[in-house]
Order: C-alpha cells, then sequence, then structure tokens
C-alpha cells in the first residue's frame, strides 16, 4: 500500500513487486495519450474489432456483434471503466509493447513490466505475467493527474475517463461520491485484489495505491481496500464538509 496526501506520505511494502493484474492499464492509458500529444495516434482513429481474438474476464467487447468499429478513445475508455480485456490487447497491438515499457522507464517505475496481454493463459501457464508496484502505480497517478509531460486537455481528459469507473466497490465503495471526486482502477486475479485511486476534495488531493495478494478468499481483500478507502475519505473531508 502507498499514500500520498497533501501533508505526509507512507508506505507499507510500497515498492515490493505484485502481479499487475488490471492496473498495468494505467501505464498504457498514459501511452495513449502521450502518442496522441507526440501526434503518432489520434484519439479519433478508427480500430475495427475483428470478432476472433476478443477475450474476455472483464468488458463488454466479447459479447457485441461482429461488426464493431470504434475510435481509440472508446477503447481506452472502455480499458478503464469496465476494465475490457480486449480493448486493452488491441491498444497493446496498436502501442507497441516495447513503447509502454519504455514510459515505464521515462516514469521511473521500478517494478512495472507488461510482458503479456490480457487472459493469456498460455503465457501465464509458463509463468510469464505483469508486475507493478503501490509507489510504481502513485507516480502513475501523479503523472496524469499534474504531470508537466501532459497537456491540461490530456491530463482533464484521463482524469475524466477515471472518473467514470464502473467498479467502485473497493476503494470508492464508502465515500459520498457526490462530495468528492474520486478515479479509480481496480485489479483481480485468483487470491488478487488491487484497487488505485485518485480522490480531490476541494483544494486536497489524495493517491493512493492498495494491492493485495495470497488472499484465499477475495471478500476479506475488498472489505480491508474499503476500509483504507473510508480512512483516506473521512481525513480529506475533515473539518471542510
Amino acid at each position: 500500500m502507498a499514500v500520498e496526501l497533501p501533508t505526509h506520505s507512507f508506505h507499507i511494502d510500497g515498492d515490493r513487486s505484485y502481479s499487475a493484474a488490471s492496473l498495468i492499464k494505467i501505464p498504457i492509458l498514459l501511452e495513449v495519450f502521450r502518442q496522441a500529444q507526440e501526434g503518432d495516434i489520434s484519439l479519433s482513429d478508427k480500430v475495427t474489432i475483428p470478432k476472433e481474438g476478443r477475450v474476455g474476464g472483464a468488458g463488454v467487447l466479447v459479447s457485441l456483434s461482429d461488426q464493431l468499429t470504434l475510435t481509440i478513445e472508446d477503447l481506452v475508455t472502455l480499458m478503464i471503466i469496465v476494465s475490457d480485456n480486449t480493448a486493452t490487447n488491441l491498444l497493446i497491438d496498436r502501442l507497441g509493447s516495447i513503447a509502454i515499457q519504455e514510459l515505464c522507464h521515462t516514469f521511473k517505475l521500478k517494478h512495472t513490466r507488461l510482458l503479456r496481454k490480457m487472459m493469456d493463459f498460455e503465457a501465464m501457464e509458463h509463468g510469464v505475467n505483469n508486475y507493478t508496484s503501490a509507489l510504481d502505480i502513485i507516480t502513475c497517478l501523479k503523472v496524469l493527474d499534474i504531470g508537466k509531460e501532459y497537456s491540461q486537455t490530456s491530463r482533464g481528459k484521463m482524469l475524466y475517463i477515471l472518473g467514470q469507473q464502473q467498479f467502485d466497490t473497493k476503494l470508492p465503495s464508502r465515500m459520498d461520491q457526490e462530495k468528492v471526486y474520486i478515479g479509480n482502477k481496480t485489479g483481480e486475479l485468483p487470491g488478487i485484489e488491487h484497487d488505485c485511486a485518485i480522490i480531490k476534495f476541494r483544494e486536497k488531493t489524495a493517491y493512493i495505491a492498495v494491492l493485495i495478494d495470497g488472499l484465499g478468499e477475495t471478500e476479506s481483500g475488498k472489505d480491508t481496500i474499503a476500509q483504507i478507502g473510508e480512512l483516506i475519505y473521512d481525513f480529506l473531508i475533515k473539518d471542510n464538509s
């Protein structure tokens, strides 16, 4: 876990490498907007979604019609708000896994590695996985929110996408989302429960990443993350509500 608050920061095993699960989609989001700013891609570029190669696990594209064309902005939105794995794999193909890894190097992410696509069971059987750490994710969230590497327009779009998150049963679950902005991204695999978020209340901003593995069942992990979210929420609105 790693938390950065307006007045202080702390972490517990924040520099430990974990299986990233869907938190790997945060650096992919950053690379989409980096390439869009550089003119290598346009968010309005059209991408055909072939029926073959669609994957499940999370998302909606796997169950939609045979003939489907979406924009890159549509894909990145689906990747974040419903964690769509087909959209993620198409973006990896379009951006290039090497470019995504170079972005991780540029931002000095010590543990974040994209080594396989989503739902690549063959790779997983051979021990090939994606990795990150809580402190790496905090770095990504801060770059996304306030990093000078991105224009105000790009940062605003990324924050808007994060804020449309549909999976809100972890960090946001005990917050009054009418009072605060929260943009989060979850991750799950067997025995793994993750969530990360940017939380804003008036002039205060908190960045938080909670990564939990080794779970025998998932509910305890989700409840722990929800409790942490509630504590951060209470801290932000204290004396200011």
